[in-house]
């Protein structure tokens, strides 16, 4: 029997874990869970951020927290108060948003990779009122038009030199007490993340999350396995929900997380096997290096995958000798669905398992109407510590939902034995290297130029990324490829999107082919069995296919 099998055989019965997560009180709130973490645990390292040399015990961590919280307070942050945090994996992320989880304030992650445009619109849906910013964003602050009067330079606080007139970070936490001194009270309903996530509409929504939506994914994500893992890898940004939740996960399991400062196919086993990781969410990509002879030498008990191709699955576990878990999960709902661990039989079904603890999942028809089971329909998920709604948006916060079930806009069927698979999307989203792409906001930015009358957004399989941004676009009359060059489209598009979101592939038609309701038609641009690339400008190796 592999290690892996003996792994997955010791544990208590899923319906007994289940009671018991489930039936476990919640903290008061995310700060309250830091405070239980430090009383037990004050010596044990929290957060690790190895390729920086920073780390900080479970003592460090509840002192920094309150002394920014302090800070913040002096400054007139309170409860309520929307904060933009704009950066990237360093220390003060992390203990930003518990500060802010501390004074009941709203943190607004923003990806440091947006441009001006991308800025301007989340701080201003975001009704923003401070920005803790690095360095290395001013450029993109400075260069965005017209910022709101209430977002003056007094109120942006830097991470690293601050420009004139701004307020310093580590300013801020310099000499104040290391306990908190108290403020309004908080509960576990009261909001803590404006997080944004890609929207069909074309620009980003913002998702309401409560301190219980972050205590559950945590607690779930900690206890479903009936395990405590002490070493837990975070090489995602921080600005997502990921390594949020990883992070409330590890202070459920007083644990230390390990947060890399990017994400790196190349170094990431290397960084499994030297700090010793149990946990950890695992790309694919990992998977396609060139094996080596010491794969097995790790600690890793299990990952998370999402998306695996079920061909792989099993190679993958044969190779690193850990367990591997499908799971399903969205901004708006956290953990959706997941596989148990000891669910040995279901490696390579190409199944994202059950639903988790505290979330009902069933199969629905356009109208809400469970369907039968085994035919597809729409995911739809209910259960507490969900998002609220998303910002401002009434309209798509009641499209979001039939009921009190939420609408994933994924197709799905379920087997007799209760087991979700996914088989397709009903969102016209691309998903490229795990990040979510509207192809209305790529195709809006394109419209943009005035030399383009059509523009339609389309994925295309890539074995590398999962799926790369292709560009159909029809000129105006009397123009070519020769007059508004691939080069002209990209620089327009690199100046108006982040860098993850610029399309690879560039056709120029004549036409798009159109529904009888003169949408159009983008089934037909992506036809199975043909090569989708041909035809096309290919950014990356700067060649025509």
């Amino acid at each position: 029997m592999s290690r892996r099998d003996v792994l997955a055989a010791a544990v208590a019965p899923w319906p007994e874990r289940r009671r018991q997560i489930e039936n476990e009180p919640l903290p008061h709130g995310l700060a309250n869970l830091l405070d239980d973490a430090a009383a037990e645990s004050p010596d044990r390292i929290a957060l690790d951020f190895f390729e920086d040399n920073e780390r900080l015990s479970y003592r460090e961590l509840s002192r920094c927290v309150n002394s920014l919280a302090n800070g913040l307070a002096r400054r007139g942050i309170a409860k309520g108060t929307h904060v933009g945090v704009m950066l990237p994996n360093v220390q003060a992320l992390p203990i930003t948003w518990l500060a802010l989880a501390r004074l009941g304030a709203v943190m607004v992650p923003i990806n440091v990779a947006y441009t001006p445009r991308e800025l301007r619109y989340v701080i201003t849906d975001g009704t923003i009122d401070w920005l803790v910013i690095h360095e290395d964003c001013l450029s993109t602050l400075s260069e965005m038009p017209e910022r709101p009067m209430a977002l003056n330079d007094g109120r942006v606080i830097v991470v690293g030199a601050a420009a004139h007139g701004m307020a310093s970070f580590q300013d801020l936490m310099t000499g104040e007490r290391s306990d908190f001194v108290g403020g309004a009270p908080v509960a576990l309903d009261d909001l803590l993340n404006i997080q944004y996530t890609s929207g069909t509409t074309g620009f980003p929504k913002g998702c309401l999350l409560s301190h219980r939506y972050w205590l559950t994914i945590g607690k779930v994500n900690a206890r479903r396995d009936g395990r405590v893992y002490r070493r837990i890898l975070a090489a995602t940004p921080f600005f997502y929900m990921d390594p949020q939740w990883m992070l409330t996960m590890s202070l459920y399991q007083r644990a230390t997380l390990y947060v890399a400062r990017r994400q790196s196919a190349r170094r990431f086993i290397g960084w499994l096997r030297h700090h010793h990781i149990n946990f950890c969410l695992f790309p694919e990509v990992v998977f396609k290096q060139p094996p080596a002879p010491d794969d097995r030498k790790n600690d890793v008990v299990r990952v998370n995958v999402y998306g695996l191709h079920k061909e792989n699955h099993r190679a993958l576990e044969e190779r690193f000798d850990f367990i591997a878990r499908e799971a399903f999960g969205m901004t708006e709902i956290g953990s959706g669905l997941f596989m148990p661990i000891e669910a040995t039989d279901m490696v390579g079904s190409g199944s994202c398992g059950i639903p988790s603890p505290f979330r009902e999942a069933r199969i629905a028809d356009p109208e809400g109407r469970s369907v039968p089971v085994g035919d597809v329909g729409e995911l739809l998920v209910r259960g507490p510590g969900m998002l609220q709604g998303y910002y401002n948006k009434p309209e798509a916060t009641a499209a979001a939902f039939h009921g009190e079930w939420f609408r994933t806009g994924d197709l799905f069927r379920q087997d007799e034995r209760g087991y979700f698979y996914v088989v397709g999307r009903i969102k016209d989203m691309i998903r490229r290297a795990g990040e979510n792409i509207s192809a209305r906001e790529v195709e809006s930015v394109l419209r943009g130029m005035p030399e383009i009358v059509e523009a339609a957004a389309v994925p295309v399989p890539d074995g590398i990324r999962g799926e790369e941004v292709k560009i159909c676009i029809v000129l105006q009359p009397g123009l070519t490829s020769r007059t508004v060059p691939p080069a002209r489209i990209i620089a327009h598009c690199k100046a108006n999107l982040a860098r993850f979101k610029i399309p690879r592939y560039i056709e120029y038609r004549e036409n798009l082919p159109k529904t009888a309701s003169e949408k159009i038609a983008k089934q037909l641009l992506t036809e199975p069995g043909g090569d989708p690339r041909l035809n096309s400008y290919d950014r990356v190796e700067d060649c025509w296919r």
